[in-house]
């Protein structure tokens, strides 16, 4: 049964979040009015958290999917506790404020993931559950069960029509994540027209043909209903769970109420005024907080301190009973690489046939795997194109069903033990779900696919950036070079897209020991995403006695061979594949009297962050006759050829042919690499 203070503090949310869009004079009223039942009955009641300590490892994880209702979110975190002030709240989407339009991960505490790009924080949330299963089954015992949350998401039907949500949800129910409930906000509104305009599928029918267990309820304002749901779902272990909400987006405005006008556009003072009243709301003053409510709300930080304490005591049982993987549980939750990470990275030897970069990155990450128990992710149903299956490491998978005797690809059955995380066919989700992987801790998620399909993923590697995420992509056939699958699988504008997105390191490495120390980089990251692109087709391990050490990647472009004489005429700068093609051209301008430079350039991330006078020792300015090769588009490199320089790219799709017939058609041939040098001197 509700009772006063309930429904005071139901309202207090309501008209906190309220206030800030008014102030703000932007932002999304109709959510916080529709959903803060639903999030009081949770964050109340069920949600274990910590106000005090919000990075507590065994927290439950709350993921706000609709991240247009950041005011909720911002009002849940204040009067529970965390490090958010009435001053935050009344600087909504203001610059510098802890308050941003869309919550965002690291600019205020308990905000676990940013959102807003609908569906995206469903799927992160499916990766949070996975990566709790997964450390459960590794580190828990049968009577210290050290790694055991929930996680919760709130989304909205904006979120379940975006296409990521499907894919992720199939997943989850797949993967059978019975630690994962989302509550719906069915309230039937979007932003430009109600859901029977675009959305009127059985959303329950759907979710349970998905495998999840789902409950609708008709009140919305319902507390005790929306709190039995819950329970019921927490205790359904064996899938995951979608609570139907029926609400009424903007409740209780008179005018505003079950229309499209409460999504995003404030109430204003005379229509607030008139929701207050309508909910029995008796102060008139801004941002007022009942004392009542206050107390409730903040019971939050002495219930969170207890499950912490009661937790450390645990860990410390734990310890003491099992040191190793404690040791190794709690290096994992800091982020940390164990001691010899790299002790099995060998030197790839000079090799004129060479390999594919594809495939030295398999066996690189097979020699990181065995240091590296951190080292988790799979394919878009890719792997044996990618090379990226992680051998003897078993597949995450549901329970090993005996009566079936499925065993995954990799071996060693399926289980949640096993490190290799098939995706299936679905790289949008594929990206959301790493993302919530790192987000979760304790893990270094890869993902990976074709270097042409990354335009998929292009929003979860975006907001994997703007979170400082450490996700690694792994993008393989990234050329003309593919050959006869033809043109929609050749990536042409897909590097310098990636190249764009700020906070995003971008390497291409040129053989096999480029590609192995591009993995360790990847690994060293914790403050960015990486994404390392690689070859389908053999390129030749270059001889490091003759030309300058793989190590210099880590500066992002390095001077690879220089001219014996000194006099230096030309710059050639490539990377990947055609870090061959350059060096071949060199040794034929050589035979004609030009003394050429050859740089590897598989950063421009990297190279930027050197210092000026670093870069000019590579780039001379003195030396303007400079020519970059790559089989992509030409857009961004004349700013490392200059205005005197050029660029042989492309500026066309590919065509389907045997590979080395589209290169050469295409005009990557020593003989035309050498015919633009000699026009530039």
């Amino acid at each position: 049964m509700t009772d006063e203070i309930d429904q005071l503090c139901v309202n207090t949310l309501r008209f906190l979040a309220i206030d800030a869009v008014d102030r703000a004079q932007s932002g999304h009223p109709g959510l916080p009015l529709d959903a803060a039942p639903m999030a009081y009955a949770l964050w109340n009641s069920l949600l274990r958290h910590n106000p005090e300590n919000p990075h507590w490892p065994n927290r439950d994880r709350f993921v706000l999917s609709a991240g247009h209702g950041s005011a909720l979110l911002y009002a849940l975190l204040h009067l529970t506790g965390y490090d958010l002030s009435l001053e935050d709240i009344q600087r909504f989407r203001q610059w510098g404020s802890k308050t941003p339009g869309h919550p965002e991960r690291g600019r205020v505490p308990g905000v676990e993931v940013t959102t807003g790009p609908l569906g995206q924080g469903f799927a992160n949330a499916v990766g949070m559950a996975i990566a709790e299963a997964h450390l459960g089954a590794l580190y828990n015992r049968a009577d210290h069960r050290v790694v055991d949350h929930m996680t919760y998401v709130l989304a909205s039907d904006g979120d379940l029509m975006e296409g990521v949500s499907s894919e992720a949800a199939s997943l989850a129910g797949h993967l059978k994540l019975g630690k994962l409930i989302c509550l719906y906000d069915n309230n039937h509104v979007t932003l430009a027209a109600g859901t029977d305009m675009t959305f009127t599928e059985d959303r329950a029918a759907r979710f349970r043909a998905y495998g999840w267990h789902t409950a609708a309820l008709e009140d919305g304002n319902d507390l005790a209903a929306i709190g039995s749901a819950l329970e019921e779902a927490v205790r359904e272990t064996a899938r995951p769970s979608l609570i139907l909400v029926h609400t009424h987006i903007g409740f209780g405005s008179p005018h505003r109420q079950d229309t499209c006008a409460a999504h995003g556009t404030p109430l204003g003072p005379a229509e607030t005024l008139l929701t207050k009243q309508a909910l029995g709301w008796t102060s008139t003053e801004p941002f007022f907080i009942p004392p009542a409510a206050a107390a409730r709300l903040g019971e939050a930080r002495a219930r969170g301190a207890r499950h912490e304490a009661q937790w450390r005591d645990l860990m410390n049982s734990y310890a003491a009973r099992f040191p190793e993987a404690a040791q190794e549980l709690e290096r994992r939750l800091a982020g940390e690489l164990p001691p010899q990470a790299f002790a099995g990275v060998a030197e790839f030897p000079a090799d004129a046939h060479g390999m594919a970069t594809r495939v030295a990155s398999g066996l690189v990450m097979n020699s990181l795997a065995s240091e590296i128990p951190s080292l988790f992710g799979g394919s878009a149903d890719l792997d044996t194109s990618t090379y990226t299956i992680l051998k003897d490491q078993g597949d995450f998978n549901p329970p090993f069903d005996a009566s079936t005797d499925r065993q995954g690809s990799a071996g060693g059955g399926w289980n949640a033990k096993g490190r290799n995380l098939h995706f299936g066919v679905r790289e949008h989700a594929m990206g959301a779900v790493t993302n919530g992987l790192c987000a979760h801790g304790g893990l270094r998620p890869f993902g990976a696919g074709f270097l042409v399909f990354s335009d998929y993923m292009r929003p979860p590697i975006r907001l994997a950036a703007l979170m400082g995420l450490p996700v690694i992509h792994v993008f393989t056939h990234d050329s003309i070079a593919v050959g006869e699958d033809g043109p929609t699988h050749q990536p042409i504008e897909q590097l310098a897209n990636l190249r764009a997105i700020p906070d995003l390191t971008v390497i291409r490495p040129g053989d096999a020991n480029e590609t192995a120390v591009a993995w360790q980089l990847a690994l060293e990251t914790k403050d960015r995403p990486v994404i390392l692109v690689l070859t389908r087709q053999n390129v030749p391990t270059l001889d490091r006695r003759r030309f300058a050490a793989a190590a210099g990647l880590r500066r992002g472009a390095y001077v690879l061979a220089d001219p014996p004489q000194g006099q230096i005429d030309l710059i050639l700068i490539a990377c990947g594949s055609e870090l061959g093609l350059i060096l071949r051209a060199a040794e034929q301008l050589a035979t004609e009297g030009v003394s050429t430079r050859c740089v590897s350039m598989p950063s421009w991330d990297l190279f930027e962050a050197l210092p000026r006078a670093e870069r000019e020792l590579v780039f001379p300015p003195a030396i303007r006759a400079r020519l970059a090769v790559e089989m992509g588009v030409a857009q961004g490199w004349h700013r490392y050829v200059g205005t005197q320089g050029d660029v042989l790219g492309l500026a066309r799709f590919g065509a389907s042919a045997p590979g080395p017939v589209v290169v050469d058609e295409l005009g990557f041939t020593v003989e035309n690499v050498c015919a633009k040098a000699r026009a530039l001197l």
